[in-house]
């Protein structure tokens, strides 16, 4: 068997221990004790927001031991409740102590009746208001209906987390134009014109993609995702005010940067803050509660809005569409490398799911360009599979035994782009129903790729293309079809997406996932994922399309022929002769013999 040097950007090792589970309650009930309060709210969330959080701000993490990017935790004087979704209802009860912390899953259970039925009537219950939106904290309010108190306060855990690590210290870079494709003084001038049609004075960012995007800076503050963590306050004129950690930029940067914003540090975002004047725009959905007590404070004219910068950001300009093409080629030659180095080691039954995510993750290596992994692999053999979002440890570690379904869920972040791609591969002989699970799927995923649609029309429109070839056997799947994607940014990026949690239309230039999905329980799962973008279609006047990003072949083993229609099998076979007409040249010896073998036409 091949071996690969370790993995550098994903970590194996099991780190939580639910030993210091009790140890940090007691800590932090005597914390409570002294303030006088009946409950303190732990978030996993960062003032940012992000899907991925630095070290110093894995709080949720310290007191609970779970280490899932979505959560929050009530602790009380004699009770406790860790509150996660369906991702994590393995992870989290195995990761804490569960005779201590009660594991409850949303959104079936809710945090306000857990609170009204294990926290005293009357009492106080504290929270940071830098760590909550005000909406998350007004839907709690109303939940809780008078049954207790919310109090702003100081972060109670900070206060027990003597060996917290230091704040993200990663320098900073500056894109240039022919990545950014527009400067950031033309961004910044458009979203000033955004204010002034909205009667805004200033807007209030805080938001790192939204930050990134706008000002053309990328950073390396939070695994997987290349943000500057900072915050910014937009003025309707003059320049803006980014406020970061001292040292993030070179004395040169800082001097580029000086042309267009005013750099300043990021303590000195509060009392900028308490400066404002007139009507503020901020986002309720993102912005920290702490933001708008301050405002409102100081008797400005609150504007609650989503945040305008997330629109634009989502349509991808010629420049950022050209660098995402380009990071997709780069892909999917370490794709092919990969599926080919799988296809020949698989059937022996000795790979790891382990061994599957360092081998993918050192041919992406061999590229130069590549900062990073866009998340961490979903590697998951058999039946782990069946787990949407399973990440394998040291302790789930699993082999793939011959004949098993495998389901890899990757991406990278080069310096192009970012990329998303999930493949579902056998590994010897399957059996009738994964063949017409797996069609089914590979169907829907097909059914996103090849339609036109109006202009107007969302994603929470078009979601149930994707299921309809699941639905007319009784089948489905527990996720949304895609998400958006960031250019050189977060892999799973807002407004849009395909699912019916997603309203805003689609525009040219958005860049989404496409990734059908089934799981069957203990046995195996079955998704299918490329990376498309909206264009126009030139055909049909008013109406748009999808073109495809990705360029890696799809398991045609896994294909129940009979259940596709002609048009489907022409769409199977166009795209696989593009994968090979453009990775294929990249390749050499047995990995070009192998993708010249498995994009043959069926």
């Amino acid at each position: 068997m091949t071996t690969f040097p370790p993995a550098k950007f994903q970590k194996f090792k099991e780190t939580s221990a639910p030993g210091n589970v009790a140890p940090r309650l007691k800590m932090l009930r005597e914390k409570l004790a002294g303030a006088k309060i009946d409950g303190f709210l732990v978030p996993r969330a960062d003032v940012h927001r992000g899907e991925m959080v630095p070290a110093s701000e894995e709080r949720l993490s310290f007191v609970t031991g779970f280490t899932g990017s979505a959560g929050v935790a009530v602790v009380g004087t004699q009770k406790a409740a860790l509150f996660v979704d369906g991702r994590y209802t393995l992870q989290a009860p195995a990761q804490t102590d569960t005779n201590l912390i009660e594991v409850k899953n949303v959104p079936a259970d809710d945090l306000g009746d857990w609170i009204k039925a294990n926290l005293p009537e009357g009492g106080t219950l504290g929270f940071d208001p830098w760590l909550h939106t005000p909406g998350e904290i007004k839907a709690l309010v109303e939940n809780l209906d008078g049954h207790m108190t919310l109090k702003p306060m100081e972060n109670l855990v900070d206060a027990i987390w003597t060996d917290r690590p230091a704040p993200p210290a990663a320098q900073a870079e500056i894109l240039g134009l022919n990545r950014a494709g527009k400067s950031a003084a033309d961004k910044i001038s458009e979203l000033q014109q955004t204010l002034k049609a909205a009667k805004a004075d200033s807007l209030v960012l805080t938001l790192p993609e939204s930050l990134c995007w706008l000002f053309n800076v990328r950073g390396r503050d939070v695994p997987n995702t290349p943000f500057v963590l900072g915050f910014a306050i937009v003025l309707q004129t003059g320049k803006p005010d980014l406020f970061v950690n001292e040292g993030k930029f070179t004395k040169t940067d800082q001097q580029r940067l000086a042309e267009t914003v005013n750099l300043k540090t990021s303590e000195e975002f509060a009392s900028a803050l308490a400066k404002l004047k007139g009507a503020v725009w901020i986002d309720p959905a993102n912005t920290p509660s702490a933001v708008g007590e301050t405002l409102r404070a100081n008797n400005v004219r609150l504007i609650e809005k989503p945040d305008p910068v997330l629109l634009p950001k989502s349509r991808k300009n010629e420049a950022e569409l050209a660098g995402m093409r380009e990071a997709h080629e780069r892909d999917g030659v370490a794709m092919a490398k990969f599926l080919c180095w799988f296809d020949a080691e698989a059937p022996g039954g000795q790979l790891t799911e382990i061994d599957i995510v360092t081998a993918l993750e050192s041919f992406r290596r061999e590229d130069e360009t590549l900062v990073d992994i866009s998340f961490e692999t979903i590697s998951g053999a058999g039946p782990n599979a069946a787990l949407p979002h399973y990440r394998v440890n040291t302790a789930s570690n699993r082999k793939l035994n011959a004949g098993e379904l495998m389901l890899v869920d990757s991406g990278g972040q080069y310096l192009s782009g970012t990329t998303d791609i999930t493949r579902t591969m056998a590994t010897g002989s399957t059996t009738e129903e994964q063949r017409d699970r797996n069609t089914r799927v590979l169907k829907g995923m097909i059914g996103i790729s090849r339609l036109n649609f109006p202009k107007g029309t969302s994603g929470a429109s078009i979601d149930a293309i994707a299921r309809m070839s699941l639905w007319q056997a009784g089948l489905n799947y527990n996720h949304g079809t895609g998400h958006g994607v960031g250019a050189f940014l977060s892999v799973h990026e807002g407004p849009i997406g395909i699912s019916p949690r997603y309203p805003t239309p689609l525009a040219p230039g958005m860049v989404i996932s496409n990734e059908p999905g089934f799981y069957k329980e203990g046995d195996y799962g079955i998704r299918i994922e490329n990376l498309i973008y909206v264009v126009e279609d030139p055909d049909h006047e008013g109406f748009l399309k999808f073109e495809t990003l990705t360029l890696c072949p799809i398991d045609t083993r896994l294909v129940e022929i009979s259940l596709l229609t002609q048009d489907e099998r022409i769409w199977l076979n166009a795209y696989h002769a593009r994968v090979n007409a453009e990775i294929g040249p990249r390749l050499e010896g047995n990995v070009k013999a192998w993708l010249a073998q498995v994009t043959q036409p069926i």
